[in-house]
């Protein structure tokens, strides 16, 4: 294939059919953790730039099995090779994160789990093209594009998209089911409430940034009886975010509004752009960002960085039984039914997902559905060979969290909360974005 050749809208169509749900029986597991870095002596201090350029580049030389990446305001992002059980891939991914924690301990530096930066203004340390682009295109709406790119973290599990046929292995229920759980994984998960030392209001801040970030890109695809169809037109359909040049040179912000189908079209000639091209389609998919990604498998991006060394073991086992067990899999269409969401109305803008951003597990509803989730997915655990330490894992978040109507989030906000007639509530707010218009 010649990368230069301009690419028709039929084929940009074909290919973000094709390329995004890969057919076969869920088997597979990985999982990415993104990580804010701090100073291992005092977290609320920010590291200096060179500090994260020096541990990075010690970091690079390690024999992980994941790879490594840095995001722009200095995150880290360890990617998980693909595992055939859950449990390899936790080991794997343990092993690995012991021999980074090692690494860092002689730069005086942590992985911290909290889904949103909870002291420090977002600032970008990596000066590549790609994120320069991406900051520019994003400041266009205001400062919230900076929080998403430096200030927040995430578990993401990756699950295999599942079979062409019917049924709870098929792709399109799988993809529809993850999109059902979403506000769950979002309430009993929620770990981001502070920003710059104060609570924001909001039990997921990292879920609310990106609620409020270019719904373009980051809103799930209207529903449409074959998903491989809605993402097409999704893709299609999204605003392009920067065109790559070569080496050396700045890449190109498009005119605002300019979607990929579009481009094709011709509607980018008058600010100067080439045609696209398969290469340019590749790349646009990897900077769009709905709750569920197809990526040949689904990446379920919703979940916040969790506290702890081990504490990302649990969304990865829950969601992982949720969708890989078939019995667990139907116990978790009746827990959300009472719901009554419809999954791709709008997420994450919805009210249901924003609801679970805020209150995380004080939602009655939301807690109701996530103990019957918990449930389901700790029966099933052992029908997947998940591991006893993984097992005891998800028991004793369950009975910490989920059984009290509490997520990781509520322990954030203690120290900060006040009792009233009417229960414990924030004592200080600072909202997402200042009256100086920075976040």
């Amino acid at each position: 294939m010649n990368a230069f050749r301009p690419i028709g809208e039929a084929e940009a169509e074909a290919r973000a059919h094709g390329i995004c749900f890969k057919n076969g029986p869920p088997r597979r597991v990985g999982v990415e953790l993104e990580w804010l870095v701090h100073d291992a002596r005092d977290p609320a201090r920010a590291v200096a730039p060179v500090r994260l350029a020096d541990a990075h580049r010690d970091l690079g030389r390690l024999p992980l099995a994941s790879l490594l990446t840095q995001e722009p305001g200095g995150q880290l992002e360890l990617s998980s090779p693909p595992a055939e059980s859950l449990t390899s891939c936790v080991e794997s991914m343990t092993a690995d994160l012991a021999i980074v924690r090692e690494a860092l301990r002689g730069h005086e530096l942590r992985l911290a789990g909290f889904g949103h930066e909870p002291w420090h203004r977002p600032r970008r340390v990596l000066q590549l093209p790609r994120y320069t682009a991406m900051e520019e295109y994003f400041d266009r709406a205001g400062p919230i594009g900076r929080s998403m790119m430096c200030s927040t973290a995430s578990v993401q599990v990756c699950l295999d998209a599942g079979t062409a046929g019917a049924g709870p292995d098929g792709y399109a229920a799988r993809w529809r089911l993850a999109h059902l759980l979403g506000p769950v994984l979002i309430a009993a998960f929620a770990n981001s409430p502070l920003r710059r030392g104060r609570p924001t209001g909001v039990r997921s801040t990292r879920q609310a940034v990106w609620t409020a970030l270019d719904p373009g890109r980051t809103t799930a695809p209207e529903h449409a009886d074959d998903p491989r169809d809605a993402w097409a037109r999704f893709a299609l359909g999204a605003p392009v975010l920067c065109v790559r040049a070569e080496e050396g040179q700045p890449w190109t912000v498009p005119p605002a509004g300019l979607t990929f189908r579009g481009w094709i079209r011709g509607q980018g000639r008058s600010a100067g752009l080439r045609p696209p091209t398969e290469d340019d389609l590749a790349y646009h998919l990897t900077t769009l960002f709905p709750p569920v990604r197809p990526h040949g498998h689904l990446e379920l991006r919703m979940i916040d960085a969790q506290p702890g060394d081990d504490g990302w073991i649990v969304p990865l086992a829950v969601t992982t039984a949720l969708l890989d067990d078939p019995v667990a899999a139907e116990a978790a269409h009746r827990a959300v039914r009472p719901l009554d969401l419809r999954p791709y109305e709008r997420a994450p803008g919805n009210p249901l997902w924003r609801r679970a951003a805020r209150g995380g597990m004080t939602d009655p509803a939301l807690r109701l559905a996530a103990d019957k989730c918990f449930a389901a997915a700790r029966e099933a655990l052992p029908r997947l060979g998940a591991s006893t330490a993984i097992r005891d894992a998800v028991e004793a978040f369950a009975d910490r969290y989920v059984a009290r109507g509490r997520c990781p989030a509520d322990d954030l906000l203690d120290p900060y909360s006040i009792t009233t007639a009417t229960g414990r509530v924030p004592a200080r707010t600072a909202p997402l974005i200042g009256k100086d218009g920075r976040s």
